[in-house]
């Protein structure tokens, strides 16, 4: 399957943390506790789809700088195509995430100029008729690819992450034009299977997923009109949860995008997600397609319809 991937790359260092808050002290030494990878939402998707064996082209912005040549080469060495990473940021994009041992986090992503971009989506049609999906992460450079995408009649998914109003200013463009739409249950207003109610009414989207971390995922379908509850995939230990939910979307698109019911797609993908978080770093641990068939195989799957 060939999918199109346009979002944010950056470089990431990770710390190990003793907890949350953290204390003053002038200097600690967590001894192999930190990291540092390419990662950002987009070189996550990518990587990760990569791994499942998908044939993958990603669209960003990065500098002139080291970490601009850093993340050229790990692209390269995924095999990942990086004809369309444009080196116009003043200088690329770097996180820092701090995590602690039950697996919370705290994240300070640092964009660099990178929303001020806007996209020449237009001169991507090739690119993007060719793809089979596109997952358009919500950055602002991506809102002309939205229109580019709908225009061409492709299957457009993607992540708004924490949502708590349905007419948020920011992410409306890309609620309607989703057709696969993702988000997190850690603001919503209300019970989830709830907000996915609310979420049908305002939205035309065929299929919706509320990540709820420890409590699972929610599904929603219009074609039947249903929700479902999917109690989470069991996890062997939890090191760092960042990256999670970037997981969980891309394995989903992974088997929803090549024909599989959305059901056990999901299924798949919460197993990826829980094989993931055994490491530290949203771009580290993903697995091959066959480590994840072979644990689904063997797993206990509960599935609750809420309607």
């Amino acid at each position: 399957m060939k999918i199109t991937v346009s979002g944010l790359v950056n470089v990431e260092t990770t710390v190990s943390v003793r907890g949350f808050p953290i204390p003053y002290y002038p200097i600690d030494y967590p001894f192999f506790g930190v990291g540092s990878d390419v990662s950002g939402v987009g070189y996550n998707l990518a990587k990760a789809l990569r791994t499942l064996g998908d044939e993958v082209s990603l669209i960003s912005y990065i500098g002139q700088d080291e970490e601009a040549g850093r993340i050229l080469r790990q692209l390269e060495a995924d095999e990942i195509d990086c004809a369309h990473i444009r080196r116009t940021l003043r200088a690329t994009p770097v996180s820092v995430v701090l995590y602690d041992e039950s697996g919370r986090r705290q994240i300070y992503c640092d964009l660099k100029n990178v929303q001020d971009q806007q996209l020449p989506a237009g001169e991507l049609d090739a690119l993007l008729s060719d793809s089979d999906l596109i997952a358009a992460c919500n950055i602002s450079f991506n809102r002309s690819l939205l229109e580019r995408a709908k225009a061409l009649g492709k299957t457009l998914a993607t992540d708004v992450h924490v949502l708590g109003n349905l007419e948020d200013e920011y992410n409306r463009a890309f609620l309607e034009a989703a057709d696969i739409l993702f988000c997190s249950d850690e603001q919503i207003p209300c019970r989830p299977e709830d907000f996915l109610r609310q979420m049908r009414a305002r939205y035309p989207m065929r299929t919706a997923v509320i990540g709820m971390g420890a409590y699972g995922a929610m599904l929603y379908e219009r074609e039947g009109d249903r929700i479902w509850h999917l109690p989470p995939a069991r996890a062997q230990r939890v090191v760092n949860t960042v990256g999670a939910g970037d997981a969980l979307f891309s394995a989903f698109l992974h088997y929803y995008g090549k024909g599989m019911e959305a059901l056990p797609a999901l299924e798949r993908a919460q197993i990826f997600a829980a094989r993931k978080i055994a490491h530290s770093g949203a771009s580290v641990g993903f697995s091959r397609e066959e480590e994840v068939e072979e644990q689904w195989r063997g797993s206990e799957r509960t599935v609750n319809p809420i309607q």
